[in-house]
Parts: C-alpha cells; structure tokens; sequence
C-alpha cells in the first residue's frame, strides 16, 4: 500500500475510534443535546487530525532516524508538547459549542480543563509511539532489503570473477600443451587443437551460467581427459564410476574439470611412471557427492597461488552457503578431492 494511502486509513482508523469511544460516553450522560454530541465528536475527530499531522511534518523535517542520539529524544519531547498544545487548544472550541446546546449557569469546572489537557498529552504521546515504531520497522525491512540486494550484488560480481579466472587458468595449460607438441607430431598438435577449441566453446558457452546438467559436465571431462593423455600418453590411467539416473541433476559448470586438472596437473604429470585419476559420482538421499583420486601425495609447491582450489571453495561458498563440502586429504599413496552439494 502508497505510504500516504497507509497513513490516511491509519489517521482515520485511529482517531474515528476514539471519536465514537468518546461520543458514546458522552451520550450516556443525562441532559445533554445530542446535536452537541455530533458537533463535539466531529470537532475532537478534525483536531486529532489536525495536531497529529502538525506533529507528523515537524517530525519528517527535524527527526532523523539514521542518528538516533539524545538530541532526538529532545525532540520528540518537543513534537509531543506541540501536538498537545494544539489538540488541546482546538478542543476549547467545545466550550462555546457546550454553552449553545446546554444552556446552563453553571461555569466549567477547573478539573474539565485539566482532564481535557491530560487527555491531550496521552492521546498525541501515543500517536508518537505508534509513529515512531511503524517508522523503525519500515526503516528496518528497507534497510534488509538494501543489504539483501547488495548481498546478492556481491556474490553476482564474485562468481563473475571466479568465472572469469577459470579460462585463462584453463587456456594456459592447454596452449604450454600444444606449443610443447607442435614441433613434435602434427597430427597429435591438430587433434589437440580441435579438443581444446571444443572445451573453450563450452566454457565461454557455460560463462554466463551457475549450474549446468551433470552429463555436460561429463562431457567437458571428457574432452580434457583425451587431450591430457595426447601428451602422457600411458603414463595417464582414468577410471570413471557413477550412479545411474543422476546425469540431468545440476552442478556449477567446471567444477568436476578443475578437480580433475588438479589430479593431473600437480599429481600424474609429476610422477614418472604416471599414475591414475579415479572419478566417482555417487547419489546419498539429497546430496550429490564428487570425488577425484589420484595417484601420489598431498604437496603444494611454495610457488602455488592455489587459484584452482581457492575458486572451488569461493564458488561453493556463494552458491551453496554452509550446505556445501569440500575436503582435501592424502590416503594411502592417493590424494582424494571430495565435494558434496545439496541436490
């Protein structure tokens, strides 16, 4: 609901209540013109409007809620002594209004005053409350709102990035590949050539996406396994286990690719009789698990920047919260990456 919209039926809910609540005790009082009754009751329904208003733009011009301190306090103190002044000075207008319907001798009491002017302090002290409080709660779901947005800002410029550290990590392995085989053999440097054009086109395709089914993943793994052994050759044995039914389930693009490169890269390529890279892809109730194994031991090089790990932690981290898992130990001669995502 329009803000104005909201306040008008909140003004008039609030003050027409307590004009009928008036209005009906008044009414239960003996020898009194029931004219005066509506008059009065549309005199305290138009005043109540009028000082809260009064308060409500002195409010909007000197309160700042962002700073909160001791000085705003003040001036609610002073909106509050204004709202009353002014609610209380239009409601001596029932005086004459008395006098002309109830035609009496009698002079007003000294107590009808006080009871008038301590009735006005209560009834504006509490519209201030309520002011102030539906003005913190709207401040407060607008402020959640901002952070949330800017939350997800965040993390839609960080996976941008990481997208972005993917390729030239990737391209860079794959070109010292080829310009290490084209002096070689021609044929092998062709045939490299066409898996990585075949890759980079699934990269540059799968940029602008956070997920992807598990069968094209499986794809790219492919294509990166078979120009891996163009260059180890026998040196690279691959092994592949999976559930069944489970290739349409989504995963980030890249991220079994970036394990397995790891397992190659700093694993079979550095062992002289090479060794071999084991994926397994299991299904548990609603979690996807996906490990890579390969033969040798857990040693980064001091010179590593680690961006291949560093990217797979981030991504999981923005897309997945605390939901998701990645670990990296050594086992029995054998470096296992593991990851588990919610399905």
């Amino acid at each position: 609901m329009n803000k104005k919209v909201l306040f008008g039926v909140l003004q008039t809910i609030g003050w027409g209540f307590l004009t009928i609540a008036n209005a009906w005790g008044k009414s239960l009082i003996k020898n009194i013109d029931i004219t005066y009754i509506y008059l009065e009751a549309l005199l305290f329904f138009c005043a109540g409007i009028i000082a809260s208003l009064s308060v409500r733009k002195y409010l909007k011009k000197q309160l700042y809620f962002d700073t909160f301190q001791t000085k705003e306090i003040k001036k609610l103190f002073i909106a509050l002594l204004l709202g009353s002044i002014i609610l209380f000075g239009l409601l001596l207008f029932s005086i004459p209004l008395h006098r002309l319907y109830n035609p009496s001798n009698k002079p007003i009491k000294a107590i009808a005053f006080y009871s008038t002017a301590i009735n006005s302090v209560i009834y504006i002290f509490f519209w201030i409350i309520l002011y102030v409080t539906i003005k913190i709660i709207r401040r407060f779901r607008k402020n959640k709102l901002e952070r949330l947005e800017l939350e997800a800002n965040l993390k839609e410029s960080q996976l941008n990035t990481l997208k972005g550290q993917i390729n030239p990590h990737f391209m860079f392995n794959s070109l010292n590949n080829i310009r290490g085989l084209m002096l070689e053999d021609v044929d092998k440097s062709r045939e490299m050539i066409t898996r990585l054009s075949e890759m980079l086109r699934y990269s540059l395709s799968k940029n602008n996406v956070d997920k992807i089914a598990l069968s094209e993943e499986l794809e790219m793994v492919e294509n990166y396994i078979e120009l891996s052994k163009i260059q180890l050759e026998n040196r690279l044995v691959f092994i592949q286990e999976m559930d069944t039914d489970i290739n349409t389930i989504q995963i980030p693009p890249m991220l079994i690719q970036m394990l397995i490169e790891n397992a190659i890269k700093h694993g079979i390529s550095n062992l002289p009789n090479g060794g071999q890279v084991k994926l397994v892809i299991k299904r548990r109730e609603t979690y996807l698990i996906m490990k890579v194994s390969n033969t040798g031991k857990l040693v980064i090089p001091k010179n590593s920047t680690k961006v291949g790990l560093e990217n797979i932690k981030k991504r999981l981290s923005l897309l997945y919260g605390k939901t998701a898992k990645f670990s990296l130990k050594e086992k029995n001669m054998e470096v296992i990456a593991k990851i588990e995502i919610p399905i």
